[in-house]
């Protein structure tokens, strides 16, 4: 029996930077399609399609790169839009290590292809590439979003660019072109300035209820995906207090719209060797989350209902109590771990009553029969964080000190949240080596998991108390 992944991977590569489209209630999402082999091969669009947000339909290679001696060998991340006449534009960012610019560094350049019939082929127009304009680096003018201000009644096109002055790690800025037919472009001001990050790769910008969101990908104090919030598309822009999408392993991410309901396209990045201690490889598996609107403007990230509700068979699980349990260990730890050890692809929902001065909570994921070996999602209500943690850690020695203590968790799978004393509700899914965790509906969190392919569930306390009020687990219906 086999069940189909949450998550969609290609079974000849990788998914690398979406661009999401949706059109006629459908979601288009190409990506750039990576292939770890060497040499390299030039990189494409390729698409893979979905209606429900579970099922996804790969439909192979939308945009051919081209050849050896093609500005466009890599044809890496752009944007499509539609114009009046029904004709799709696409964008993209052609680059060839060949083709060096001024400064040494290959160069990075704006391409454009056209669809009249409804993005199933695409024709290039190689007259129209243009590159980055004096006083910005010519390497780096790429990841080309493309929106219609109505107001101004004209394009926008919005570029991870970068200065050709200033200190080396804060020269990213986000610039700006202007046109009144797709065709032609005007360098203009720079749409966001702020001298804070190496690049903002992957720029996107959208309207909703009454604010403007710019959402952006960088790798300067975090590799991770940010937003930042206005009431017009000319800013000022301001920070949110939890300003990420996610984490470290969830990166690259742009958004499309359906019914009045936002999601979150990105990809979560696999780890060399497959390994937990592997370093963080470029390109993963497809990951969506869906972004709602609080009260003050600010957005939270969960799960999209379809997804969870593929999930509807029970997987009956028992403790050495029945539920509600309650764990009090206020200077100590305690947990529970189910008897039944867990298929390598389910959800699950753990409601949990926190008390007040309690240190830590959470729950044990693909965990030994006492809870020690296992992966952790652990809220630190002092801390007001969620973290993703592990047992063993990186073993360093044979001594019985050699252990990594005094690493406190996955130091980049780290995400700040409120947790007030009362109730919260963590949700998790696990397919094979991808883990996604959600807490209250609000903060995301993604992560890989590769040295502990499966186990029990459990839930701990320490130094507090938490009642279990819930549990409930669910799997895919067997095929």
């Amino acid at each position: 029996m086999t069940r189909p992944p949450v998550f969609f991977q290609p079974t000849d590569g990788w998914v690398g930077d979406l661009i999401p489209f949706e059109k006629d209630g459908e979601f288009w999402l190409f990506y750039l399609h990576e292939v770890r082999t060497d040499p390299k091969p030039g990189t494409s669009w390729n698409l893979v399609t979905t209606k429900d947000l579970t099922q996804f339909e790969d439909q192979g290679v939308s945009l051919q790169h081209g050849s050896e001696s093609d500005l466009d060998f890599n044809a890496y991340t752009g944007s499509v839009v539609v114009d009046e006449t029904g004709i799709h534009h696409l964008f993209y960012t052609g680059q060839n290590p060949r083709n060096l610019g001024p400064d040494g560094a290959p160069l990075q350049l704006v391409m454009h292809a056209t669809s009249t019939d409804g993005m199933q082929t695409w024709v290039k127009h190689p007259e129209l590439t243009f590159g980055a304009p004096a006083d910005y680096e010519s390497g780096d003018w790429r990841d080309p979003f493309v929106f219609r201000d109505e107001a101004a009644g004209q394009w926008r096109m919005l570029l991870a660019a970068r200065h050709s002055d200033g200190p080396e790690r804060r020269r990213g800025v986000i610039a700006q072109c202007v046109s009144s037919d797709l065709m032609t472009w005007e360098h203009t001001e720079p749409f966001w300035d702020p001298r804070r990050y190496i690049t903002h790769e992957c720029p996107d910008v959208f309207a909703w209820g009454g604010w403007w969101y710019m959402v952006y990908s960088e790798f300067s104090e975090s590799f991770t995906t940010r937003y930042r919030m206005a009431t017009s598309p000319d800013g000022p822009w301001t920070v949110p207090n939890l300003d990420s999408i996610d984490g470290r392993a969830f990166y690259a991410s742009k958004s499309a719209e359906r019914d009045g309901r936002r999601f979150f396209f990105g990809w979560i990045a696999s780890k060399e060797g497959n390994r937990d201690d592997g370093p963080w490889q470029w390109a993963g598996t497809m990951s969506v989350l869906e972004a709602h609107q609080n009260p003050d403007g600010t957005l939270a990230f969960s799960f999209a209902d379809e997804l969870v509700e593929s999930f509807w068979d029970e997987i009956p699980v028992t403790f050495d109590r029945a539920l509600p349990a309650a764990l009090h260990a206020p200077d100590g730890y305690a947990a529970i771990v189910s008897r039944e050890v867990l298929p390598p692809q389910f959800y699950a929902r753990a409601v949990l009553q926190i008390e007040p001065d309690t240190t830590e909570c959470g729950l044990l994921l693909c965990s030994s029969d006492d809870g020690d070996r296992s992966y952790v999602l652990r809220l630190e209500p002092k801390r007001g964080r969620l973290v993703f943690d592990r047992w063993p850690r990186t073993i360093t020695g044979d001594a019985q000190w050699h252990v990594s203590g005094d690493v406190p968790f996955d130091i980049e799978l780290e995400r700040p949240c409120d947790l007030a004393p009362g109730e919260h509700t963590l949700e998790v899914i696990l397919d094979g080596d991808l883990c996604v965790a959600v807490l209250d509906r609000q903060v995301a969190l993604s992560a890989r998991i590769y040295d502990l392919p499966a186990g029990r569930l459990g839930v701990f306390a320490g130094e507090g108390s938490v009642t279990v009020t819930e549990l409930e687990i669910r799997k895919r219906t067997d095929n």
